[in-house]
């Protein structure tokens, strides 16, 4: 049996189900009815690749909803050896706590067009600096930028492939084209790619799980204005104005992967715009409950 979530306008998601039996179909029609085949890759006018972070914030600065220069600036991001496909570094922000004891991974930009997702965790990098806690916090800002930083932003990186849906979830190869094929009639915009971690910049971020081990996952999104869980222990019931409303579970996806078959928790913010990045109190109040929550979940505070 596949099963899957079919996207829904903010969060109301349905699930849904394809029953594909030997009895119904043979292997060859299976084979044909899933395979995946690339769509048009997105153009490939980008700016030219920041290997500073002082050239990468002033790019930011240009492009992002409510980013003043000096918000970025004051983040202190340094570049790691990841690159993404078109060979841009990937930029990140550690704040740690004396006596830190929980690790958190906050990423934005997954997709490139969900603008305000990148610009929200620049401002969080601030909060974290502010606010005590028995956190190791480390932030990545902006996880695709070869699809943020086109002249038109794409959800997809800039081999066309979705990120969000290229993480290796149990049966991946098989129901990762399933449902691309059949729930979203092959969509460009959700592209599962060849295989799964097939791009460098999902592989880094598995290969980071792997490694850094953290106990939480923040992947901020946009644009249903909705709050998603997946993994162990209760879920957050609000972060600010967003209040929780599962939608669900996805072949490839990071929540699938981390929250499901991991069991790392991971906290999906859909803000309510992809282009506008919440006021000032609206981002403070959001970082408040989200440190309240693992505070009294995770044991944090």
């Amino acid at each position: 049996m596949f099963s899957w979530l079919v996207d829904g306008a903010r969060g109301r998601a349905l699930r849904q189900s394809a029953l594909l039996t030997a009895g119904l179909l043979g292997v060859g029609s299976l084979m044909a009815m899933t395979s995946v085949k690339p769509p048009p890759k997105p153009p490939a006018k980008l700016t030219p690749v920041h290997n500073t972070a002082q050239a990468f914030c002033q790019d930011m600065a240009r492009r992002l909803p409510n980013l003043p220069l000096e918000v970025c600036a004051k983040a202190q991001l340094t570049p790691i050896a990841a690159r993404s496909a078109q060979g841009r570094p990937l930029f990140q922000r550690d704040v740690i706590s004396s006596n830190a004891h929980l690790r958190v991974l906050v990423i934005g930009g997954i997709h490139g067009d969900e603008l305000s997702s990148t610009s929200l965790v620049m401002h969080w990098i601030g909060a974290a600096s502010q606010t005590p806690s028995n956190i190791h916090w480390r932030f990545i800002p902006l996880m695709n930028p070869d699809g943020m930083l086109l002249d038109k932003p794409t959800r997809t990186n800039s081999r066309g492939v979705d990120l969000n849906r290229n993480f290796p979830t149990p049966n991946w190869d098989k129901e990762a084209s399933v449902y691309w094929n059949q729930r979203t009639q092959k969509d460009p915009r959700r592209y599962p790619g060849p295989k799964p971690l097939s791009e460098p910049e999902s592989k880094w971020l598995h290969d980071e799980m792997e490694s850094w081990k953290p106990n939480l996952i923040v992947s901020v999104h946009a644009p249903y204005g909705v709050l998603d869980f997946d993994g162990p222990t209760s879920p957050p019931q609000r972060l600010g104005r967003l209040y929780l409303d599962q939608v669900g579970i996805f072949p490839g996806s990071l929540g699938n992967y981390g929250g499901v078959h991991k069991k790392v928790p991971v906290v999906t913010i859909e803000l309510p715009s992809a282009l506008r990045t919440p006021q000032e109190a609206e981002i403070r109040q959001m970082w408040l409950d989200l440190l309240r929550w693992t505070a009294e979940r995770l044991g944090a505070g």
